[in-house]
């Protein structure tokens, strides 16, 4: 609600959105050497411009740089060294979907542990583009740590490897806050996997202790402008951790030292059940982002349904408190293709005309109640 007393919500993608099919064949060429690196950024810069002039046209007062240049969400940071530090190996964390694919992390051999790419330089070039806020995703640290689970390389332990982890991911998140970002978003997207991995859940208390180990190295003030993502991990139509019990995860969730929760909905079966969970553990600073778009569905939601959603969301969530968003991003890895950029696009229209039509349903109301 703004200081004129009109009510607004906040409405933000999450993040990667698909690349387009000139980006992708220039990818292989350059990965095969066919292409120079000068001419293979010529085509990541103009897919970036492109996106971002896309993203403006749907009328987003938020923006990212669609992710174009990550060839995944998770290991962007450390993709540069993986010849050199890293292997892979049967041994290796791995994140399986519900159709048997595989996203494998690599496993570190060579000490310290260090990023190579810090995601400040996304926001640095997508600025060239735009004059609107731009929101940036980092991976949490918690899915870094999975590249080394235990003690392997001679004289680094694992408490060193956890120091260099929460001061590089501390650095990344500050220059990224330094260079303006609207909001740094954290993609704790391994928390419903945590949770199938472990029933117990120790090792999602372990993840969100790791994570605030980060988090607490900043001021309050800080953290309104840090957020956390979570979702069951949608790629290719099709999720990681679909069957973990969100509802166990999400009381620890909101133990996370940020303002800012930007959750999975759309897709949940039981909508109801998931906000009364949110409602008893959200506190007063709190953000929630609640998701009213599927990207795994080919289907394109419309406003109304949208507004249906946000309508049900705004009796258990104060309206100043409510935002919305996706509820992952429509491409989190470079090859997936199971969403075409226009239903995309389609799908953020959808959720920006769908919230405003909420905000007049809901203005009407307040003016009743008068």
């Amino acid at each position: 609600m703004n200081h004129n007393g009109k009510i607004t919500i906040p409405s933000e993608l999450i993040g990667s959105i698909p690349r387009p099919d000139y980006l992708l064949s220039a990818v292989r060429d350059h990965d095969y050497g066919r292409m120079t690196n000068q001419r293979f950024h010529d085509y990541e810069n103009r897919s970036v411009q492109i996106t971002i002039s896309e993203l403006e046209a749907t009328g987003s007062q938020v923006i990212t740089d669609g992710e174009q240049t990550k060839s995944s969400f998770i290991i962007y940071a450390i993709q540069q060294l993986v010849n050199e530090y890293y292997t892979f190996s049967s041994g290796c964390f791995s994140l399986t979907f519900a159709d048997g694919r595989q996203h494998l992390l690599p496993r570190l051999v060579k000490s310290p542990f260090r990023h190579a790419t810090y995601a400040h330089t996304y926001l640095d070039n997508a600025k060239r583009f735009t004059h609107l806020p731009i929101k940036q995703a980092v991976i949490s640290p918690s899915a870094l740590s999975m590249v080394y689970p235990t003690a392997t390389i001679k004289n680094y332990s694992h408490e060193q490897f956890l120091t260099d982890l929460i001061n590089e991911t501390e650095k990344e998140i500050r220059l990224c806050l330094e260079k303006g970002a609207h909001c740094v978003q954290i993609d704790f997207v391994e928390a419903n996997f945590a949770l199938k991995l472990d029933p117990t859940g120790h090792l999602l208390r372990d993840f969100v202790q790791l994570n605030n180990c980060v988090l607490e190295r900043f001021a309050f003030e800080e953290q309104h402008r840090l957020g956390v993502h979570l979702c069951a991990g949608g790629d290719q139509e099709c999720h990681h951790s679909f069957d973990a019990h969100y509802l166990q995860v999400l009381p620890k969730i909101f133990d996370l030292h940020v303002s800012n929760f930007y959750l999975q909905l759309a897709s949940e079966p039981d909508r109801e059940q998931v906000l009364q969970c949110v409602q008893k553990y959200m506190q007063p600073w709190h953000r929630i982002f609640i998701g009213v778009i599927d990207p795994v569905d080919p289907k394109i939601e419309t406003p109304e349904e949208v507004c249906e959603r946000i309508l049900e969301a705004a009796k258990y969530i104060p309206i100043e408190q409510l935002g919305t968003t996706d509820d992952c991003g429509f491409a989190p890895f470079d090859d997936d293709r199971s969403i075409t950029r226009q239903a995309a696009f389609e799908k953020i229209r959808a959720r920006l005309e769908g919230t405003k039509m909420a905000e007049e349903r809901l203005m009407k109301k307040k003016s009743k109640c008068i």
